[in-house]
């Protein structure tokens, strides 16, 4: 339904996938949108960079969730098949810990329980029916109240369980480390770092995180999907229909502050001096730097300072075009470290491990790998804490570290000299207020979710999205907080409509009316 009434200006700060989704939505709906970006293209996260001049993705890799796209893409008239060309994966990823052998999941959980089977036996193939049947248990108690609803409190998500709700709310386990309730599954240490792994996903340690991250495991059993051209392509597609909805995309405009007024948002300035009123805004700048004064200082208190001990984790990501041998790499493969605690107490520490788990994604494989790729796009991570504290020298030594841990495992990479690397100090860089953390505050402890700001702020006129906000970060999430942002502007803009047309024209006793 188109909006009513006079056209509202809303000012999108930010073209990350929250952004734009928030973009797309409003100016669907009728409003005047304009979004603006300090790069030269829209994206934020989602992004690639130039390497022998072929472009390799540099953000996130994995696709789910695809159901939140379906329906925003639905919402405004369009279908994401038609925009993006997606392909089922039939092998979710590979996993390696050395030489001998691998362990695959796959979209089939039938295939994934064999395939546990044999290679930890079969006592811990029954430990992943019932660790499956407990993920899909979490999700489906947090899909409605939590992932699609508004931002809740504790006692609001307990008050809207209900009383016969209450019982699913306790067996998510929020006070259980997501390490420690693996343990109740599986008895192999190595099942447990695949599962584990799943916290990383959003910049958390296994061993500090709840357990309710086991949510992660039913996501990706309800599909993987390759996105042709990658995930930057898929952000590309959600700009390309919110200027098709009437939106304007502005690049290389970055914005100095946040204007406001006693009544609230007025507008926002550019660093060059260009002032452009709004009526509304929503920042999809990661919400830290909104309480760090980088928007202005009457904006500081839309949100929370995250402390740099309670910021996710960042990466050393190099972003390459390689020969790989000896391993058979497919699309996403993971080579775990020898030691997952000393792994995550070096990161706790502000430290590079000495023995990263390694993760790459091979851009253009499928589900098997053809028999000469040749050189072909890679891009290899490995977890790193934020903050400035990691050193050139400790950069070029994770470099050496990653390689190995490669090697012990059986694959060689023969790079160009073209290699992209980037680290915590150059994400910090690329995203300001970040610290160079990837995904806003760090889920530990139970409270940790509920910390996170919702897309409503103490200013009037103000919105947040992004993954630094709720439902949380990743791709399906982050655009779950632009639905929910824009879903907030036109509820208080439908409700302050309602309000004026109910008090217009009443009479008072002295016979005058009051507007």
């Amino acid at each position: 339904m188109g909006w009513k009434g006079p056209r509202v200006r809303v000012v999108v700060i930010g073209a990350g996938i929250g952004g734009l989704v928030a973009a797309l939505r409003l100016a669907h709906a009728g409003l005047d949108v304009t979004v603006l970006e300090r790069a030269s293209r829209p994206g934020g996260k989602m992004r690639s960079v130039s390497v022998d001049g072929l472009p390799v993705e540099a953000g996130p890799t994995v696709f789910t969730m695809r159901w939140v796209f379906d329906e925003i893409f639905s919402e405004c008239g369009a279908c994401l098949d038609d925009r993006v060309a997606l392909a089922p994966a039939a092998i979710l990823a590979r996993h390696a810990w050395g030489p001998d052998g691998h362990l695959d999941l796959f979209a089939d959980p039938n295939a994934s329980r064999d395939a546990i089977g044999t290679f930890a036996g079969a006592r811990e193939a029954e430990g992943y029916d019932r660790f499956r049947a407990r993920a899909a248990a979490v999700y489906r108690t947090l899909e409605e109240p939590f992932i699609r609803g508004q931002r809740p409190s504790p006692v609001g998500l307990t008050r809207r369980a209900g009383l016969t709700g209450l019982g699913d709310l306790w067996r998510i386990q929020p006070f259980t480390t997501l390490w420690s309730a693996l343990g109740e599954y599986f008895s192999d240490p190595r099942l447990r770092q695949l599962f584990g792994r799943y916290a990383t996903y959003c910049g958390a340690s296994p061993f500090r995180a709840p357990a309710t991250l086991m949510l992660v495991a039913h996501v990706e059993s309800q599909g993987v999907w390759h996105v042709a051209g990658g995930l930057s392509a898929l952000a590309r597609a959600v700009s390309d229909l919110a200027v098709a909805n009437g939106a304007h995309l502005r690049t290389e405009a970055p914005v100095a502050r946040i204007v406001t007024d006693r009544t609230g948002v007025v507008g926002v300035d550019l660093a060059d001096g260009e002032r452009i009123p709004a009526d509304a805004v929503i920042c999809n700048a990661d919400a830290a730097a909104l309480a760090d004064g980088l928007f202005g200082a009457p904006v500081t208190k839309a949100a929370e300072r995250v402390p740099p001990a309670e910021r996710s984790l960042s990466a050393v990501t190099l972003c390459m075009n390689a020969r790989a041998e000896g391993f058979p790499l497919l699309r996403h493969t993971v080579f775990f470290s020898g030691d997952y605690a000393a792994e995550f107490d070096a990161l706790a520490s502000g430290r590079l491990p000495a023995d990263p788990t390694v993760y790459v994604c091979a851009h253009d494989r499928g589900d098997g790998a053809p028999e000469d790729p040749g050189s072909e796009r890679l891009l290899c991570l490995v977890n790193a804490p934020a903050g400035g504290a990691v050193t050139p020298s400790e950069i070029a030594q994770c470099k050496t570290d990653l390689h190995r841990r490669l090697g012990a495992c059986g694959l060689t990479l023969s790079e160009t000299p073209a290699t992209v690397t980037t680290g915590p100090a150059e994400f910090g860089a690329l995203f300001p207020g970040t610290g160079g953390a990837l995904y806003g505050r760090a889920s530990h402890g139970w409270m940790a979710s509920f910390r996170r700001p919702g897309a409503r702020t103490a200013i009037p006129g103000l919105y947040l999205a992004g993954g630094s906000v709720h439902p949380g970060p990743g791709v399906p999430m982050a655009a779950q907080s632009g639905r929910l942002a824009a879903d907030s502007l036109l509820a208080d803009r439908a409700t302050a409509r309602a309000s004026t047309r109910r008090s217009a024209g009443a009479a008072t006793s002295g016979g005058t009316s009051t507007p």
